[in-house]
């Protein structure tokens, strides 16, 4: 029995006209993505960044060569509004992680681009949450992570097609 279980218990309880096993399901997802995003905000602090800032860099990061793209390509990469990504640029060409230069294929534009230090600490802080996120799956066997991505891969696909 976990704390799921319990609020299960009641409602079946209080409700029994109710099928509460949904509510399970959502409520462990919850209750894990809580827990999974605490650890690795730790993580990403010892680095001075949050997980938008993580978010920015690490997509800069895992672009390639030259480290750069668009706001709007960026934009659409991390999934957030031209206002919010306006702010998290501001915030990190402020703390000398980012530059704005000259897009080269587009004269009246501009890309975000990897600055040496972004680089630098983006390396380092990608490796240390790699090592992190290993440790918050360590409980699952391989065989059980991977059916879990499944399910999840299942799962995650009725809301994005």
């Amino acid at each position: 029995m976990d704390h799921v279980d319990n609020i299960l218990k009641q409602w079946q309880r209080e409700r029994p006209d109710l099928d509460v096993a949904p509510m399970g399901t959502i409520g462990r997802l919850k209750r894990l993505n809580h827990s999974l995003m605490r650890a690795m905000e730790k993580t990403w602090a010892e680095y001075g960044l949050t997980d938008a800032s993580f978010d920015v860099l690490a997509t800069l990061r895992r672009e390639g060569a030259p480290y750069a793209l668009s706001p709007g390509d960026l934009m659409a990469s991390t999934m957030v509004t031209s206002g919010t990504m306006t702010h998290r640029i501001n915030q990190l060409e402020k703390a000398g992680l980012i530059e704005r230069v000259k897009n080269p294929d587009d004269g009246r534009g501009f890309l975000i681009s990897l600055s040496q230090r972004g680089f630098e600490l983006i390396d380092e802080a990608v490796a240390a949450h790699v090592e992190t996120q290993a440790q918050l799956v360590s409980g699952l066997t391989d065989e059980q992570r991977e059916q879990l991505d499944d399910l999840l891969k299942q799962f995650l696909a009725v809301f994005e097609s």
